[in-house]
């Protein structure tokens, strides 16, 4: 059965991607989640339509992420979390964690996907976190204390 998928699915595809599926996944997981909707010729018609009002609002975010940029360099938050003698955490700190944080202590609003971090941050002390949206790129500064 094909579908269109309303959403990224893991190893079944991306977002507004029209996919061929066992009519039981599409059927009893995939439409009743809202994850995909049935590849009808109506729904084909409405999909360009859905892609261009998601670019809107994605470059919308950017543009205003973008503004964010400036006023993020120079910003110092600090997180505390359970480690051990060495220092190194319990629990790892997530980009999401990191956003959260962000949103409270400074009031900067930035997606998380624009946060450029190989690995979650496992090791108190001060890390320089990285934010990168349309080829420029800033940082701030991550204090990881020990609770």
């Amino acid at each position: 059965m094909k579908v269109i998928l309303l959403k990224d699915i893991r190893n079944v595809g991306k977002k507004y991607e029209i996919k061929e599926v066992a009519e039981g996944f599409a059927m009893n997981s995939l439409i009743p989640r809202n994850l995909a909707t049935a590849a009808t010729a109506g729904a084909m018609k409405r999909l360009d339509g859905m892609k261009a009002q998601d670019m809107a609002a994605r470059s919308a975010r950017d543009a205003e992420t973008a503004k964010n940029l400036e006023k993020i360099e120079g910003v110092e938050i600090t997180m505390s979390g359970k480690a051990n003698e060495g220092g190194h955490l319990f629990a790892a700190i997530h980009k999401d964690d990191i956003i959260d944080e962000l949103r409270k202590q400074s009031g900067l609003d930035i997606e998380a996907d624009h946060i450029v971090l190989d690995k979650p941050v496992k090791e108190a002390g001060k890390h320089k976190i990285p934010v990168a949206v349309g080829g420029k790129t800033a940082e701030f500064t991550l204090v990881v204390e020990t609770a």
